[in-house]
């Protein structure tokens, strides 16, 4: 047996770690990310404490799309509004402007918190889940810790201001994250760019999505904004475009034209300076290997998960994958035995190494073929 390693050049593909020369943001804070490969491509003190504002209702929906995809919530649930969720449909708040007693589904409760931005819709489906709007905030601060969010705590349902309502942009990005990779139906909801509420009592009210670059030509398709006035304006965005999508976060925008045009120039930058290099799609076989008394002379070998990178443009000839084993590999060989490893290499720097699983069953040869082929190899040398 020897060690065999396999180069394949991956043509007209390049890649980068984080480069942070080529662009200046206008926030107190920013960070951005290519989705699918998790690279980091521009940060700006992404751990410095912020107040999230509106941000929190990522997590508030999060915590709903949870328990309708388990089974333990239904959109067309009801739930009725209290005088607490109630009063923030009064003058000064971001409101979708239910009425005490009404009887709102969930759905409608959600809708009227992604595109309306309601504080008073927060509210009534957090008391509608959990019983009081502080319970809900525990199963907010849960759901952090879950996704790594450790420098992050909820108080509150709305993000309306509390000083114990607190996380990081760097924190938004994984909740953010999270929410486009684990609920992409209700992922969509976030590009509505306007909701009409058939209140109770009155005339309908149709509202506009408070997410500026839903407006532009560039793909953004969520997420959701905020403001307070000790922390100024922010923005979780996102666009998907050709096949790529970049999520960013920034906060302490000094003016909502300024979050707008800041964040479009983040995005923009990832887009224009960067590629995404598919390397491996999950269980999808790569190549195969020699297998040595084998009733197959070869195994397929996979990787069990997507393997992306994000890649500096003009940058050709410098990523490299290497299949790297000790082969031919001895049958009997089970279906998902770990032979070998894929590296991928950029620069002749390691950069990423994943299990080569057997794609199938290759069962050993009887006892007559094995001589045979023993003997073949101590004379010829054929395996």
């Amino acid at each position: 047996m020897f060690k065999k390693i396999l180069f394949f050049l991956l043509i007209n593909l390049t890649f980068t770690l984080k480069s942070f020369a080529n662009i200046e943001i206008k926030a107190r804070t920013a960070i951005l990310q290519d989705f699918y490969s998790g690279e980091i491509l521009y940060e700006k003190e992404p751990d410095r404490s912020i107040y999230p504002a509106s941000m929190t209702k990522i997590m508030t929906s999060i915590i709903a799309f949870d328990l309708i995809k388990s089974g333990d919530l239904s959109l067309d649930d009801k739930f009725i509004v209290s005088e607490r969720a109630w009063r923030l449909s009064t003058s000064g708040y971001s409101s979708m402007f239910i009425m005490v007693g009404d009887e709102v589904s969930v759905e409608n409760l959600l809708l009227g918190i992604i595109t309306a931005s309601g504080n008073d819709a927060c509210i009534a489906l957090a008391e509608g889940i959990a019983g009081t709007e502080e319970e809900f905030a525990i199963l907010m601060t849960a759901k952090a810790k879950e996704l790594d969010m450790n420098n992050t705590n909820f108080t509150n349902s709305s993000g309306i201001n509390d000083p114990d309502n607190y996380s990081t942009v760097s924190d938004i990005l994984k909740m953010s994250h999270y929410l486009i990779k684990e609920h992409p139906e209700f992922y969509k909801w976030f590009a509505i760019k306007e909701f009409t509420w058939d209140r109770t009592g009155g005339d309908p009210i149709t509202q506009g999505n408070r997410n500026p670059l839903l407006y532009k030509n560039i793909g953004a398709d969520g997420i959701k904004t905020g403001y307070l006035a000790v922390e100024k304006y922010s923005l979780a965005s996102s666009l998907e475009r050709n096949g790529r999508r970049l999520i960013a976060v920034g906060s302490g925008f000094e003016t909502k034209r300024s979050r707008s045009r800041e964040s479009s120039k983040l995005l923009t930058y990832g887009l224009t300076n960067f590629d995404l290099v598919e390397i491996n799609k999950s269980k999808k076989p790569i190549d195969k290997i020699d297998v040595w008394l084998g009733k197959d002379k070869q195994v397929n070998v996979y990787v069990n998960k997507d393997v992306y990178k994000t890649i500096k443009k003009a940058k050709k000839k410098l990523l490299k994958v290497a299949l790297k084993y000790e082969g031919p590999v001895e049958a009997p060989i089970k279906k998902n035995d770990i032979l070998g490893k894929l590296h991928v290499v950029y620069d002749e720097e390691l950069i990423g190494e994943y299990d080569l699983l057997a794609a199938n069953d290759v069962d050993k040869v009887n006892i007559f073929t094995r001589l045979i082929k023993s003997l073949n190899y101590l004379i010829w040398g054929d395996v």
